[in-house]
C-alpha cells in the first residue's frame, strides 16, 4: 500500500504523487465507504485519478531506482514510451 506523499509510477498517468487516501461512497450507496488514492502527475498538476486501493486494475508501482534509470542507453530510451521516458529522466534529476 502506497502513503499519502509517495511518487509512483501509474500506467495510465505516469509519474504521480499520491496527494491523498480517500473514501468514496460505492454507486450504489449502501456499502462502505472504498479506500482510493486521489493521484495528481508531478508533470501536469491539472491531471488527477482516483484509484482504489484494492483491486485496482491499473498498474502502480514504486518509481525504478536511480541506479536502473542510470543503466538505460540512450538508444533504449528512445524506444520507451512517454510515460517512462519521463519516469526515467524524473529519476535521474533527482537529488540523491
Amino acid at each position: 500500500m502506497f502513503e499519502k506523499k509517495d511518487v509512483i509510477y501509474s500506467e495510465t498517468m505516469g509519474v504521480c504523487r499520491v496527494a491523498d487516501i480517500v473514501r468514496l461512497s460505492p454507486n450504489n450507496r449502501l456499502g462502505e465507504p472504498v479506500p482510493y488514492y486521489l493521484l495528481k502527475s508531478v508533470f501536469d498538476s491539472s491531471k488527477v485519478a482516483y484509484i482504489p486501493v484494492k483491486h485496482h486494475q491499473v498498474l502502480l508501482r514504486e518509481l525504478i531506482s536511480k541506479e536502473e534509470a542510470a543503466a538505460v542507453s540512450e538508444e533504449e530510451l528512445k524506444k520507451l514510451d512517454e510515460r517512462r521516458q519521463a519516469e526515467i529522466r524524473y529519476v535521474l534529476e533527482q537529488e540523491p
